[in-house]
């Protein structure tokens, strides 16, 4: 099985003045746009809608970063290719919309996809076209095949076409990831098999261009799974990491409970060879609001990558009310522990948008007793360490975003269930609770991201996080601890106010 780029003739012309329709629309829209839970410290479409990250990359002196957008209206549409770019991941620079529909193969959608430089230092974009079988949604299925454009300076592109068609009996076939080991190129993506399984397919190419089916690397042993989204593989240490997001996994505790979920599984691989299992399927992040991850590796070697934070399903109306929809998560680093579980952390860059740092030290709360920590601060970071073992407390925790009418995310230490939680039913989102596994030992460190409208929790340097979009009321805003039934032993609270990312 051979594919080869298509013969259809792109036209410069065309992309250009769509690319020119895309930013008008957007500039409109853009004029709608509330603050009042607008990431400060998030990338973002300056209006509009946004999902997967695509392309991370380093090219060109630069980290490029490009996401799914529809730039016209703040609900799913047909997709672009929105794009911001940095010198360090930390200052942010919003270029150019980069790819928009314009050919008869993503006539409705330049769907996900990732980005590598070329041996002839050009930047390589494959993504997916997205077709309606009807020309009008999706009540007879999608034609999807593997698409190619390039670039000389990261920001303006040309489409070379079709490079995989990809097997006619495959209902879903997207999401191509793409790497090199050695002297050859390697493709993933997820597809739906004709006996409708999760799978993960893998195509191998010399010259970037032609590509030949390798093998069915993957296939989810859940005969539920019908689909696996966004797949992304790399070398961790000795071993392989496989991420995907299944379709049609069900709820299982404190597990799976959003519409889309993002998790992965570790083995062995070597080209030319099959993937050994080595692990269960495991969450990457227990939250409300993380899906689609991609990473890519940096300069000087980490394995970096970025989450999208949405829903296709919660119905996010605040937030589509305020002109925009959706954010990444901050960029983390991604390693392997010893158990093989997958950590992630916020990258170390991060803390240069640190202000002024406030020390707290240790603390110690009464049984039911409050205490302000911070009040009128939108964007802030704080880390805490709880002494469990001394503390009777059956819940440790933050009232994030406190209002005067009592709103609020509450996030901390569940000593029933062993659990780092986030519950945000008093906040304007749809959803309430979610929770990650509680590292066994007396202490436990947590590091909490609050942005205008979001919150990211990461335990014990990375070994869970729990990352939700949190609406909190309008007004004067404070963060407040408190002890639940029992006293509360903290060894150490410090805070710091964040600056916001953008350049532009």
């Amino acid at each position: 099985m051979t594919n080869q780029p298509d013969s259809l003739a792109t036209d410069p012309q065309r992309l250009a003045t769509e690319l020119t329709r895309a930013e008008t629309g957007n500039a409109a829209l853009q004029a709608q746009v509330q603050q009042r839970w607008y990431p400060s410290f998030h990338i973002a479409a300056k209006a509009g809608w946004i999902n997967d990250p695509n392309g991370l990359s380093h090219f060109g002196g630069r980290y490029q970063v490009f996401f799914q957008h529809h730039p016209y209206s703040t609900a799913w549409g047909p997709m672009h290719w929105g794009h911001v770019s940095s010198e360090n991941m930390v200052t942010w620079r919003r270029e150019p919309i980069a790819l928009a529909p314009t050919l008869e193969a993503d006539r409705d959608g330049v769907f996900s996809g990732s980005a590598v430089t070329g041996d002839d230092g050009l930047l390589y974009a494959y993504y997916t076209g997205h077709r309606w079988s009807n020309g009008v949604n999706e009540d007879e299925g999608s034609d999807q095949v593997q698409c190619l454009a390039t670039s000389a300076d990261g920001v303006t592109f040309e489409k070379k076409g079709v490079v995989v068609e990809g097997p006619v009996e495959l209902p879903n076939f997207r999401d191509p990831k793409v790497f090199r080991e050695g002297e050859t190129w390697y493709m993933v993506f997820g597809a739906t098999s004709a006996e409708h399984r999760g799978q993960v397919w893998m195509y191998t190419s010399t010259d970037m261009l032609t590509w030949n089916f390798d093998c069915i690397l993957f296939e989810d042993p859940d005969p539920d799974v019908f689909m696996l989204e966004c797949p992304d593989f790399f070398k961790l240490g000795d071993h392989w990491v496989l991420i995907y997001c299944p379709m049609g996994v069900a709820k299982r505790g404190y597990e799976s409970r959003n519409g889309h979920n993002a998790g992965y599984v570790v083995g062995n691989w070597e080209p030319g060879g099959e993937f050994e299992q080595l692990t269960d399927y495991r969450l990457i992040d227990w939250g409300h609001n993380f899906y689609a991850p991609q990473t890519f590796e940096t300069a000087d070697g980490r394995r970096v990558g970025y989450g999208w934070m949405g829903s296709f399903t919660l119905p996010l109306a605040s937030q589509a009310e305020d002109g925009w929809a959706g954010q990444l998560t901050v960029p983390r680093e991604f390693t392997l522990g010893p158990d093989l579980s997958l950590r992630n952390a916020p990258i170390a860059e991060l803390e240069q948008l640190r202000g002024q740092e406030r020390v707290l030290g240790a603390l110690r709360l009464e049984p039911n007793e409050s205490k302000t920590l911070l009040s009128g601060v939108g964007a802030y970071e704080f880390e805490v360490v709880l002494n469990l073992a001394e503390s009777e407390a059956e819940r440790i925790g933050f009232k994030v975003g406190l209002g005067a009418d009592g709103s609020h995310a509450f996030i901390g230490h569940d000593d029933l269930s062993g659990r780092v939680f986030i519950d945000r039913r008093l906040t304007a989102c749809d959803g309430g609770y979610r929770a990650a596994p509680a590292p066994d030992g007396d202490l436990l460190k947590l590091r909490v991201l609050v942005d205008r409208g979001s919150i990211e929790v990461f335990v014990n340097d990375g070994a869970e996080s729990v990352t939700s979009f949190a609406f909190f009321g309008e007004g004067e805003r404070e963060l407040v601890l408190t002890a639940e039934s029992g006293c509360a032993v903290i060894e150490s609270i410090t805070l710091w106010g964040l600056d916001s990312i953008w350049e532009n």
